[in-house]
Protein backbone atom coordinates (compact mmCIF):
# COMPACT_ATOMS: atom_id res chain seq x y z
CA UNK A 1 0.00 0.00 0.00
CA UNK A 2 1.18 3.42 -1.27
CA UNK A 3 1.33 6.31 1.16
CA UNK A 4 2.30 9.97 0.81
CA UNK A 5 2.16 13.13 2.83
CA UNK A 6 0.90 15.99 0.54
CA UNK A 7 -0.20 18.89 2.50
CA UNK A 8 -2.32 20.49 5.70
CA UNK A 9 -5.06 22.47 4.71
CA UNK A 10 -6.21 25.50 7.00
CA UNK A 11 -8.81 28.43 5.61
CA UNK A 12 -8.00 31.56 6.08
CA UNK A 13 -9.49 35.01 6.74
CA UNK A 14 -7.06 37.49 6.01
CA UNK A 15 -4.70 36.12 3.12
CA UNK A 16 -2.45 38.59 3.18
CA UNK A 17 -1.94 38.84 6.91
CA UNK A 18 -1.59 34.81 7.15
CA UNK A 19 1.07 34.83 4.22
CA UNK A 20 2.67 37.20 5.85
CA UNK A 21 2.67 35.47 8.83
CA UNK A 22 4.32 32.04 7.57
CA UNK A 23 6.88 34.12 5.46
CA UNK A 24 7.97 34.98 9.34
CA UNK A 25 8.33 32.09 10.22
CA UNK A 26 10.53 31.48 6.37
CA UNK A 27 8.12 29.33 4.61
CA UNK A 28 7.96 30.20 0.81
CA UNK A 29 5.05 30.63 -1.75
CA UNK A 30 5.23 27.36 -3.37
CA UNK A 31 1.96 27.58 -5.96
CA UNK A 32 -0.88 30.03 -6.09
CA UNK A 33 -3.80 29.05 -7.68
CA UNK A 34 -7.27 31.35 -8.21
CA UNK A 35 -10.24 29.54 -8.54
CA UNK A 36 -12.85 31.73 -10.55
CA UNK A 37 -15.40 29.38 -10.68
CA UNK A 38 -15.46 28.25 -7.25
CA UNK A 39 -14.23 32.34 -5.79
CA UNK A 40 -11.39 30.91 -3.98
CA UNK A 41 -7.63 30.38 -3.94
CA UNK A 42 -5.31 28.04 -2.86
CA UNK A 43 -1.88 29.17 -1.70
CA UNK A 44 0.43 26.48 -0.98
CA UNK A 45 3.60 27.70 1.05
CA UNK A 46 6.67 25.09 2.91
CA UNK A 47 10.08 25.58 4.24
CA UNK A 48 12.16 26.56 1.19
CA UNK A 49 14.61 22.97 1.62
CA UNK A 50 11.12 20.94 2.05
CA UNK A 51 8.62 21.65 -0.70
CA UNK A 52 6.98 18.66 -0.41
CA UNK A 53 5.82 19.44 2.63
CA UNK A 54 3.40 22.27 2.70
CA UNK A 55 0.72 24.33 4.74
CA UNK A 56 -2.43 24.88 1.70
CA UNK A 57 -3.98 27.73 2.93
CA UNK A 58 -7.39 27.75 1.35
CA UNK A 59 -9.05 31.39 0.99
CA UNK A 60 -13.19 31.83 0.14
CA UNK A 61 -13.08 35.35 -1.73
CA UNK A 62 -16.69 36.50 -0.35
CA UNK A 63 -15.74 35.43 2.96
CA UNK A 64 -16.02 32.67 5.77
CA UNK A 65 -18.47 33.25 8.57
CA UNK A 66 -18.24 28.98 8.86
CA UNK A 67 -14.82 29.40 10.12
CA UNK A 68 -14.55 28.60 13.58
CA UNK A 69 -13.63 31.38 15.76
CA UNK A 70 -11.01 28.78 16.97
CA UNK A 71 -9.47 26.75 14.40
CA UNK A 72 -8.27 23.79 16.72
CA UNK A 73 -10.29 21.00 15.86
CA UNK A 74 -7.36 20.11 13.16
CA UNK A 75 -4.62 19.99 16.07
CA UNK A 76 -1.45 22.17 14.89
CA UNK A 77 1.57 22.36 12.57
CA UNK A 78 4.67 21.73 13.48
CA UNK A 79 8.05 22.82 12.16
CA UNK A 80 11.60 22.40 13.53
CA UNK A 81 13.90 25.20 13.84
CA UNK A 82 17.76 25.86 13.77
CA UNK A 83 17.47 28.03 17.26
CA UNK A 84 14.43 28.34 19.07
CA UNK A 85 15.13 31.40 21.26
CA UNK A 86 16.46 33.12 17.74
CA UNK A 87 13.12 32.30 15.79
CA UNK A 88 10.45 33.72 18.70
CA UNK A 89 12.56 36.62 19.42
CA UNK A 90 12.53 37.00 15.25
CA UNK A 91 8.23 36.70 15.73
CA UNK A 92 8.26 38.91 19.03
CA UNK A 93 10.28 41.54 17.29
CA UNK A 94 7.46 41.11 14.30
CA UNK A 95 4.63 41.76 16.43
CA UNK A 96 3.69 37.77 16.74
CA UNK A 97 2.83 36.67 20.47
CA UNK A 98 4.45 33.71 21.85
CA UNK A 99 2.17 32.00 23.35
CA UNK A 100 3.82 29.34 25.12
CA UNK A 101 7.28 30.23 25.35
CA UNK A 102 10.45 28.29 24.92
CA UNK A 103 11.36 28.10 28.53
CA UNK A 104 12.55 24.63 28.24
CA UNK A 105 14.88 25.25 25.19
CA UNK A 106 12.82 23.00 23.30
CA UNK A 107 9.27 23.92 22.50
CA UNK A 108 7.27 27.00 21.75
CA UNK A 109 3.69 27.64 20.35
CA UNK A 110 2.26 30.77 18.46
CA UNK A 111 -0.58 31.38 16.14
CA UNK A 112 -1.39 32.50 13.11
CA UNK A 113 -3.76 35.27 12.43
CA UNK A 114 -6.84 32.92 11.51
CA UNK A 115 -5.65 31.58 15.47
CA UNK A 116 -4.09 28.57 13.98
CA UNK A 117 -1.69 26.59 16.34
CA UNK A 118 1.73 26.22 15.64
CA UNK A 119 4.21 24.59 17.32
CA UNK A 120 8.00 25.29 16.88
CA UNK A 121 10.55 22.81 18.22
CA UNK A 122 14.46 22.48 19.16
CA UNK A 123 15.98 21.03 16.24
CA UNK A 124 18.91 18.24 17.81
CA UNK A 125 19.48 18.98 22.18
CA UNK A 126 17.08 21.26 23.38
CA UNK A 127 19.11 24.80 23.95
CA UNK A 128 19.78 25.96 27.59
CA UNK A 129 17.30 27.37 29.54
CA UNK A 130 17.90 31.10 28.79
CA UNK A 131 16.13 34.65 29.94
CA UNK A 132 13.93 35.63 28.85
CA UNK A 133 12.51 32.60 28.10
CA UNK A 134 13.08 30.68 31.22
CA UNK A 135 11.00 32.92 33.06
CA UNK A 136 7.77 33.89 30.78
CA UNK A 137 4.93 32.79 31.46
CA UNK A 138 2.06 31.34 28.79
CA UNK A 139 -0.04 33.93 27.39
CA UNK A 140 -3.64 32.82 26.12
CA UNK A 141 -4.12 29.21 24.80
CA UNK A 142 -1.83 27.04 22.49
Amino acid sequence: MHLKYLHTMVRVKDLDATIAFFELLGLVKTRHSDYEQGRFSLIFMAPPDQPECPVELTYNWDGDDGLPSDSRHFGHLAYEVGNIYEMCQHLMDNGVTINRPPRDGRMAFIRSPDNISVELLQEGEPLAPAEPWASMENTGHW
